[in-house]
């Protein structure tokens, strides 16, 4: 209510922030779904790959378990620990950022790269000789691409919704409402 106890105009009540958890409604669902879909395809992979063989799919896709110990595109091989501290850092930010997101492309972006983020890890504890020295399993294989999973899927796709909000968020907080 204004001062003379008039309902404010509908521009300022919708320009005062909304107060939900992004965190909590939409992306920590999304981050536990990927994990999920992460962890039991990479399961699948081990156990249905676990002879070598590649195996095809359609046009140049194929299953072929390749395990990672460094980073995207096979970079940096040996600082699985560095990587895992920073992913366990880039998750916090991320949920830190969002708990009181308004945008819910901001919410399910953070979402994938957090799932993402952390299906990877659980590789880099879990899956190898001591503590973050373990490898990410990757198996799908277009064959002129680096092989990846379906965490990588998560936080390159998480990613680009990140930059496509940032370019046009402006633009939509710009618009009269």
């Amino acid at each position: 209510m204004t001062a003379d106890g008039d309902t404010p105009p509908r521009e300022v009540a919708a320009a005062e922030p909304r107060h939900r958890s992004g965190l909590w409604a939409r992306t920590v669902p999304l981050a536990v779904a990927v994990v999920l879909l992460d962890q039991l395809s990479k399961d699948w992979a081990l156990r249905t790959l676990a002879d070598g063989r590649p195996r095809h799919v359609v046009w140049t896709l194929q299953w072929n378990l390749s395990f990672n110990s460094g980073m995207a595109f096979s970079k940096g091989q040996g600082l699985g620990p560095i990587i895992g501290l920073a992913a366990v850092v880039v998750v916090i930010v991320i949920a830190t950022s969002v708990r009181h997101s308004a945008s819910r492309i901001v919410d399910i972006a953070a979402g994938l790269v957090i799932g993402g983020a952390l299906g990877n890890l659980i590789d880099r504890l879990f899956r190898g000789d001591g503590w973050l020295h373990g490898r990410v399993v990757d198996f799908i294989d277009f064959q002129w691409f680096a092989i990846f999973n379906v965490a990588d899927i998560a936080v390159n796709v998480g990613g680009g919704l990140f930059i496509v909000w940032s370019l046009f968020a402006h633009r939509s907080q710009a618009a009269p409402g």
